[in-house]
Order: C-alpha cells, then sequence, then structure tokens
C-alpha cells in the first residue's frame, strides 16, 4: 500500500499520536484480530495516528517476522485512515534502512527510530550516529522521527539533532522523552528553526503542559486513553490554556499511576476490562500487574469515564 495523498496534506503532523501496544492472546502469541479491534479503539478515541512496534509494543519480545506481521495487519487495517508511525529501531545501519524500506512500502507515514546501542554499554561515538542516520535517510523518503530515550543510553545533544535536522531533509520530527524535556524542547526549536517540523513531547504526558508551554506539536503517550489526552491537547492549541490546564490537571492521577506503577501493560488492562481485547497478556518474562495495581488504575480510569472501560462494551 503507498502512502496515501492524504498523509501528505496532513503534515506537519499535530497532535496525539499514542502507541499502540502489541496484543497477544494469553498462551503469548499474536492475536491479529485483537490487534486490529484496539487500533479502531484507539482511532474512535481520537487518535490523531498511532505509533506500532514502539518500546510500549513490546517489540523487544517479537520475531522478526512477528514484527512483519503485525506492521501488515495494522498498516492494511488502518487503510489510510490516520498516519501510522513504525518504528523500525535497530543497531545495524543496514537492518534498520532496511526495515524502514520496508515500513515505507507497505504504506508508513513515517519512522521512528533510536540511536544504535545495544545492552548497556554497547554505543557508537557522534560521528557514528551522523553516518547512521546519513544511511537511514538515504534509504527513505518519508519523515524520520529520532526518538531521544534514556533507554538508549545514548546522550543526544541539541546541537547534533539540530545538525541532523539541517543536514538531512526527512529527518523532522523527535520526539523527547528524557529529563527536563521541556527545556531541551525548548532549545531545540531554537537552534533548528524550521528544520524542526515536529518537537513532540515523549515523556508519556506526565510533562505534557510543560513540554506544550515549550512548543512541543505532538504528543506520543501510551494507547489506553488517547481520548483523554485529547482533552488536554485541542484546548491548548485552541488558545484555551486555562481549559487545558485544568483538563491535564484532572487526568495527571491517571498519567501518573500508569507510568510509575504499570508501564506498557497498563492500556491492555484497560482494553481488556473495557471489552476490546480478551486478553492482557505481555509476553514472559514480563508479568502481568499485581490485581491490587490493577485496581488502582481501573479505579482511576473509571472515575474519569476512559472510553476504554466501555468501548467494547
Amino acid at each position: 500500500m503507498p502512502v496515501t495523498p492524504q498523509h501528505k496534506s496532513q503534515r506537519p503532523y499535530r497532535g496525539v499520536f499514542p502507541v499502540a501496544p502489541t496484543i497477544f492472546d494469553e498462551r503469548g502469541e499474536l492475536d491479529l484480530e485483537g490487534q486490529r479491534r484496539c487500533i479502531d479503539f484507539m482511532i474512535d478515541a481520537g487518535s490523531h495516528g498511532i505509533c506500532i512496534l514502539a518500546n510500549f509494543s513490546e517489540q523487544f519480545v517479537l520475531t522478526d517476522a512477528e514484527r512483519e506481521a503485525v506492521m501488515h495487519a495494522v498498516l492494511e487495517h488502518v487503510a489510510g485512515r490516520v498516519p501510522v508511525i513504525v518504528t523500525t529501531t535497530h543497531f545495524s545501519s543496514a537492518v534498520c534502512a532496511a526495515r524502514s524500506k520496508q515500513a515505507e512500502a507497505a504504506g508508513a507515514a513515517m519512522v521512528m527510530v533510536m540511536p544504535p546501542y545495544h545492552g548497556a554499554t554497547f554505543r557508537v561515538p557522534e560521528k557514528g550516529i551522523v553516518e547512521f542516520f546519513k544511511v537511514l535517510s538515504g534509504a527513505i523518503d518519508i519523515p524520520i522521527m529520532i526518538q531521544d530515550a534514556p533507554v538508549a543510553g545514548t546522550p543526544l545533544s541539541v546541537e547534533l539533532l539540530a545538525r541532523l535536522a539541517r543536514e538531512f531533509a526527512n529527518i523532522r520530527y523527535f520526539k523527547i522523552e528524557v529529563a527536563g524535556a521541556a527545556a531541551k524542547l525548548r532549545s531545540l526549536i531554537e537552534a533548528g528553526g524550521g528544520d524542526i517540523e515536529g518537537p513532540w513531547d515523549g515523556e508519556e504526558a506526565i510533562t505534557l503542559l510543560a513540554d506544550l508551554d515549550a512548543g512541543a506539536t505532538g504528543a506520543m503517550t501510551g494507547g489506553g486513553y488517547p481520548d483523554g489526552i485529547r482533552q488536554i491537547i485541542d484546548p491548548y492549541f485552541a488558545g484555551k490554556r486555562e481549559e487545558a490546564k485544568a483538563a491535564y490537571e484532572r487526568w495527571l492521577p491517571l498519567i501518573n499511576y500508569e507510568n510509575r506503577q504499570c508501564g506498557l501493560i497498563a492500556c491492555k488492562v484497560m482494553m481488556q476490562a473495557g471489552g476490546i481485547i480478551k486478553s492482557d497478556a505481555v509476553r514472559h518474562p514480563l508479568q502481568p500487574l499485581h490485581p491490587a495495581t490493577r485496581a488502582g488504575l481501573l479505579e482511576l480510569a473509571k472515575e474519569r469515564d476512559a472510553l476504554a472501560l466501555r468501548w467494547g462494551k
């Protein structure tokens, strides 16, 4: 499926682009029908776009064949309704480029990539990072989002990010999820100017209001409550900061609980409780939530009338 004209006309991409979980059955096998229902919910909940195969999607427990199965199932099912970002991170420049070419050919609107890293100590110097993104940029025409995340353990300075945007025409989006994200976003916008098409909040909405104040134009959160994030984003972009602030304060307890107590399983728990998917299983050795933690999450979600708890019923 080629990139649709709709995707091109929507740039710059803005708004809520949550990460979709990868859906498994109770045996730990892919549940592609559940995956499609998950995507339908996320679109109905107001997602402006969707990211797949990210860390919150458990990309690190999937085989290459499973990654391809999920990617094709999602892109074919979305069928251009919203832009889809495909995460193609890999240490190898060649493998990352090949994954990205495959995603572009399948209809991805953008790829998201972390700098090359492996484990706790395998890193490359700045020269290698620049060369890595040069290979990637030359392999595809769609935009590239650099994921500036602590998990990579690779410091990406504002100067380096601005340089990458300046030198490579399709490196235009930046998901900033490091401590002090607002300050880094502000500095990146100042340093990169018009080359920074998409400075995005990546702190799972914990720092969303500060990041919006700093100039963020997008938010990549978990997939459990795009409807709640829209209640913050929409008034903010409409110039109604006080309304956005009130919504942020209302949703922040759930945002905090998800990220500090639950992690990537939170959206699956909410979707399973609401009848969207049959199982909230994560792939071993990841562990299910403790029943008390699960109850606490669902209590907060119910108090905020999160769509996930009633969409599938």
